[in-house]
Protein backbone atom coordinates (compact mmCIF):
# COMPACT_ATOMS: atom_id res chain seq x y z
CA UNK A 1 0.00 0.00 0.00
CA UNK A 2 2.87 2.35 0.51
CA UNK A 3 3.77 2.85 -3.20
CA UNK A 4 0.18 3.64 -4.11
CA UNK A 5 -0.16 6.31 -1.41
CA UNK A 6 3.15 7.91 -2.49
CA UNK A 7 2.01 7.94 -6.11
CA UNK A 8 -1.31 9.53 -5.21
CA UNK A 9 0.35 12.17 -3.05
CA UNK A 10 2.87 12.94 -5.77
CA UNK A 11 0.05 13.36 -8.29
CA UNK A 12 -1.71 15.79 -5.94
CA UNK A 13 1.37 17.88 -5.57
CA UNK A 14 1.55 18.14 -9.32
CA UNK A 15 4.87 16.52 -9.86
CA UNK A 16 5.35 13.95 -12.52
CA UNK A 17 7.62 11.02 -12.21
CA UNK A 18 10.02 9.74 -14.68
CA UNK A 19 10.77 6.04 -15.27
CA UNK A 20 14.08 6.29 -13.43
CA UNK A 21 12.55 7.88 -10.37
CA UNK A 22 9.72 5.29 -10.21
CA UNK A 23 12.19 2.41 -10.41
CA UNK A 24 14.36 3.93 -7.68
CA UNK A 25 11.32 4.44 -5.49
CA UNK A 26 10.23 0.78 -6.04
CA UNK A 27 13.73 -0.45 -5.15
CA UNK A 28 13.81 1.43 -1.87
CA UNK A 29 10.32 0.27 -0.98
CA UNK A 30 11.21 -3.35 -1.80
CA UNK A 31 14.40 -3.22 0.29
CA UNK A 32 12.46 -1.80 3.24
CA UNK A 33 9.87 -4.53 2.88
CA UNK A 34 12.54 -7.27 2.73
CA UNK A 35 14.21 -5.88 5.89
CA UNK A 36 10.95 -5.95 7.84
CA UNK A 37 10.04 -9.56 6.95
CA UNK A 38 11.94 -12.86 6.92
CA UNK A 39 11.47 -13.94 3.35
CA UNK A 40 9.91 -13.04 0.06
CA UNK A 41 6.42 -13.83 1.39
CA UNK A 42 5.02 -12.45 4.60
CA UNK A 43 4.00 -14.84 7.36
CA UNK A 44 0.55 -14.06 8.60
CA UNK A 45 -1.11 -15.89 11.48
CA UNK A 46 -4.70 -15.30 12.39
CA UNK A 47 -6.13 -16.45 15.65
CA UNK A 48 -9.66 -17.64 15.30
CA UNK A 49 -11.58 -18.98 18.26
CA UNK A 50 -14.27 -21.49 17.34
CA UNK A 51 -16.87 -22.91 19.70
CA UNK A 52 -18.20 -26.19 18.30
CA UNK A 53 -19.73 -27.44 21.52
CA UNK A 54 -23.27 -26.74 20.32
CA UNK A 55 -22.84 -28.59 17.01
CA UNK A 56 -24.58 -31.96 16.68
CA UNK A 57 -23.78 -34.40 13.91
CA UNK A 58 -26.80 -35.44 11.89
CA UNK A 59 -27.48 -39.16 11.48
CA UNK A 60 -26.80 -40.56 8.04
CA UNK A 61 -28.61 -43.91 7.63
CA UNK A 62 -26.88 -44.69 4.33
CA UNK A 63 -23.43 -44.27 5.91
CA UNK A 64 -24.47 -46.41 8.88
CA UNK A 65 -25.66 -49.13 6.52
CA UNK A 66 -22.41 -48.93 4.53
CA UNK A 67 -20.31 -49.19 7.68
CA UNK A 68 -22.38 -52.11 8.95
CA UNK A 69 -22.06 -53.94 5.61
CA UNK A 70 -18.32 -53.34 5.57
CA UNK A 71 -17.98 -54.60 9.15
CA UNK A 72 -19.96 -57.77 8.33
CA UNK A 73 -17.86 -58.36 5.21
CA UNK A 74 -14.65 -57.83 7.22
CA UNK A 75 -15.79 -60.29 9.92
CA UNK A 76 -16.73 -62.91 7.31
CA UNK A 77 -13.41 -62.45 5.51
CA UNK A 78 -11.50 -62.70 8.80
CA UNK A 79 -13.43 -65.85 9.77
CA UNK A 80 -12.67 -67.46 6.39
CA UNK A 81 -9.02 -66.48 6.67
CA UNK A 82 -8.78 -67.94 10.19
CA UNK A 83 -10.54 -71.14 9.07
CA UNK A 84 -8.11 -71.56 6.18
CA UNK A 85 -5.15 -70.85 8.47
CA UNK A 86 -6.40 -73.36 11.05
CA UNK A 87 -6.89 -76.05 8.40
CA UNK A 88 -3.45 -75.36 6.96
CA UNK A 89 -1.68 -75.65 10.31
CA UNK A 90 -3.72 -78.71 11.28
CA UNK A 91 -2.73 -80.44 8.03
CA UNK A 92 0.92 -79.70 8.77
CA UNK A 93 0.49 -81.02 12.31
CA UNK A 94 -1.22 -84.20 11.02
CA UNK A 95 1.63 -84.68 8.55
CA UNK A 96 4.12 -84.61 11.43
CA UNK A 97 1.96 -87.04 13.40
CA UNK A 98 1.77 -89.44 10.44
CA UNK A 99 5.55 -89.31 10.03
CA UNK A 100 6.04 -89.95 13.75
CA UNK A 101 3.66 -92.91 13.65
CA UNK A 102 5.41 -94.33 10.57
CA UNK A 103 8.71 -94.09 12.42
CA UNK A 104 7.16 -95.75 15.47
CA UNK A 105 5.73 -98.53 13.27
CA UNK A 106 9.16 -99.15 11.77
CA UNK A 107 10.68 -99.30 15.25
CA UNK A 108 8.01 -101.78 16.42
CA UNK A 109 8.55 -103.91 13.29
CA UNK A 110 12.29 -103.95 13.89
CA UNK A 111 11.75 -104.85 17.54
CA UNK A 112 9.34 -107.64 16.51
CA UNK A 113 11.92 -108.96 14.04
CA UNK A 114 14.58 -108.93 16.77
CA UNK A 115 12.25 -110.77 19.16
CA UNK A 116 11.44 -113.41 16.50
CA UNK A 117 15.16 -113.94 15.91
CA UNK A 118 15.77 -114.22 19.66
CA UNK A 119 12.88 -116.69 20.01
CA UNK A 120 14.22 -118.80 17.14
CA UNK A 121 17.72 -118.78 18.61
CA UNK A 122 16.49 -119.63 22.11
CA UNK A 123 14.15 -122.42 20.96
CA UNK A 124 16.75 -124.40 18.98
CA UNK A 125 16.62 -128.03 20.15
CA UNK A 126 20.42 -128.42 20.04
CA UNK A 127 20.87 -125.40 22.33
CA UNK A 128 18.22 -126.64 24.76
CA UNK A 129 19.78 -130.14 24.79
CA UNK A 130 23.26 -128.68 25.39
CA UNK A 131 22.02 -126.52 28.29
CA UNK A 132 20.12 -129.49 29.80
CA UNK A 133 23.31 -131.62 29.74
CA UNK A 134 25.22 -128.74 31.41
CA UNK A 135 22.62 -128.72 34.20
CA UNK A 136 22.98 -132.44 34.69
CA UNK A 137 19.81 -133.55 32.96
CA UNK A 138 19.68 -136.62 30.78
CA UNK A 139 17.64 -137.73 27.82
CA UNK A 140 14.34 -139.30 28.99
CA UNK A 141 14.10 -143.06 28.88
CA UNK A 142 11.28 -144.77 26.96
CA UNK A 143 8.07 -144.63 29.02
CA UNK A 144 9.43 -141.88 31.27
CA UNK A 145 7.77 -139.11 29.28
CA UNK A 146 3.99 -138.70 29.63
CA UNK A 147 2.27 -136.15 27.40
CA UNK A 148 -0.68 -134.46 29.03
CA UNK A 149 -3.84 -134.59 26.99
CA UNK A 150 -6.97 -132.57 27.53
CA UNK A 151 -9.34 -135.41 26.64
CA UNK A 152 -9.78 -139.03 27.60
CA UNK A 153 -8.43 -141.17 24.75
CA UNK A 154 -11.09 -143.83 25.10
CA UNK A 155 -14.24 -141.74 25.26
CA UNK A 156 -13.13 -138.53 23.52
CA UNK A 157 -14.69 -136.39 26.27
CA UNK A 158 -12.72 -133.79 28.22
CA UNK A 159 -11.08 -135.02 31.42
CA UNK A 160 -11.40 -133.32 34.77
CA UNK A 161 -8.37 -132.55 36.83
CA UNK A 162 -7.61 -135.16 39.48
CA UNK A 163 -5.28 -135.23 42.41
CA UNK A 164 -3.15 -138.36 42.40
CA UNK A 165 -0.47 -139.65 44.65
CA UNK A 166 3.11 -139.34 43.38
CA UNK A 167 3.47 -143.13 43.28
CA UNK A 168 0.32 -143.49 41.20
CA UNK A 169 1.70 -141.14 38.53
CA UNK A 170 4.83 -143.29 38.18
CA UNK A 171 2.67 -146.42 37.79
CA UNK A 172 0.49 -144.73 35.18
CA UNK A 173 3.60 -143.61 33.28
CA UNK A 174 4.86 -147.16 33.00
CA UNK A 175 1.53 -148.27 31.46
CA UNK A 176 1.62 -145.58 28.75
CA UNK A 177 4.03 -146.26 25.91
Amino acid sequence: MAPVSVAIETYRNGRQWGAEAAMEHNRTQWAAEVRTRRGPTPEVFFEKRLDNSRLVKADDPQRKRDIRNFAVAAVVFFALLMTYTLQHFRSIEFGYQVDAQKQQLEQVREQNRQLNLTEARLSQPERIDHMAHQMGMETPQPGQFVSPSASDETSGTPMLAQVAEPGAIADAGSNVQ
